[in-house]
């Protein structure tokens, strides 16, 4: 028969300090070095564990950290909600998971649940508008994004904040652009890894250069646009839905109606993929018969036949940063992040003949 557990009364009088004092040591409140050296001695000798439950119920709050990503099957978002698990464990917070589909409908129900929840702090891959979020910031939840933003609501200027962010990489001060989504984000630098990728395919004498994007690329499909000048060929510009089978069907479709295309990027990992085995399937020949390069590193990638050129960006970073934002939040709002990309160059891209 297991011993009873310990309560944070037998603390205190093994301690020999009252309750109160206990609480305030254990939640990291004020309490002299001695003091605090020995209610931890003690708590730790009795193998106390606070009741985690009882502790939300008097804040009115459940704890935890909420995280939303679109798909936990794609290694990326794997990763990235392996960093926030990372940094919530050191935490001691639990974190409730759940996975939109990258459908916004679905977005607001999982918002609305964890609202429900009490829960008030919030990490999202977003897949829905800046309007989507309003209910869960006036509710006083804390909300962080990460990868990506929302979409814009219809009618704002995403060409001029598009052109904004590339003159800031350059090191010139655009005119103020105003944002729908003023809340942070923990972003990586797609737009720069975009352009040194459509630069280094130009490089090599690529002119007709695909983009294969999906939901919530739009920072990168703006920042390919800006790198291959104008007039862009919009028919090289294709878009997929979320699932495998739509990436596929896309990557399949553009091949076939542009046989004159010489290299693709890829805008995400099962892009990437989807790509390679359409042109597989086709028996085009990488890089002799057509260049790739994806967005997104993957173990998979260097075991292809070539090795992929792909733009690598820190996933579990990414995740990690955004936990600690969240956690961080308090009176003053947390600032954003942008991360580095890097062009890893192996195999899949060649010269154009």
């Amino acid at each position: 028969m297991d011993a009873k557990r310990a309560t944070i009364k037998d603390v205190a009088r093994a301690a020999g300090v009252g309750v109160a004092t206990v609480s305030r040591v254990l939640s990291g409140g004020s309490a002299s070095a001695r003091t605090r050296e020995r209610v931890l001695a003690v708590a730790a000798q009795l193998d106390y564990r606070p009741s985690a439950l009882g502790r939300n119920l008097r804040q009115r709050r459940t704890g935890g950290i909420g995280l939303l990503v679109p798909d936990l099957t794609d290694s990326f978002f794997g990763r990235l909600a392996e960093g926030v698990l990372a940094c919530a464990r050191s935490a001691g917070e639990p974190v409730v998971v759940g996975s939109t589909g990258d459908d916004p409908e679905q977005e607001a129900e999982l918002i609305g649940m964890l609202l429900e929840q009490s829960v008030d702090r919030l990490i999202a891959v977003p897949s829905g508008d800046a309007d989507a979020w309003g209910p869960a910031v006036k509710a006083g939840m804390t909300v962080v994004f990460a990868d990506r933003l929302p979409s814009e609501a219809p009618g704002e200027d995403d060409d001029s904040a598009a052109t904004a962010d590339l003159m800031l990489l350059d090191g010139l001060a655009p005119a103020p652009v105003a944002r729908s989504a003023d809340l942070p984000a923990v972003l990586a630098d797609d737009r720069a890894g975009i352009r040194t990728a459509v630069r280094y395919l130009s490089g090599l004498g690529h002119r007709r250069i695909a983009f294969l994007g999906g939901p919530g690329h739009d920072r990168r499909v703006a920042a390919f646009r800006e790198a291959v000048g104008s007039p862009v060929d919009e028919e090289l510009v294709v878009f997929a839905t979320g699932s495998r089978d739509s990436a596929y069907a896309a990557a399949s479709g553009l091949f076939q109606s542009r046989p004159d295309l010489t290299a693709v990027l890829a805008a995400g990992n099962v892009l990437g993929e989807a790509a390679v085995l359409a042109a597989r399937e086709l028996d085009l020949r990488v890089p002799r018969d057509v260049s790739l390069v994806m967005y997104d590193d993957v173990p998979w990638a260097e075991l292809c036949a070539p090795p992929l050129t792909v733009i690598a960006q820190p996933a579990r970073d990414i995740g990690y940063r955004a936990a600690e934002l969240v956690l961080r939040s308090g009176s003053r709002r947390p600032r954003g992040v942008v991360l580095p990309t890097e062009l890893i160059v192996r195999g899949s891209c060649g010269p154009r003949r």
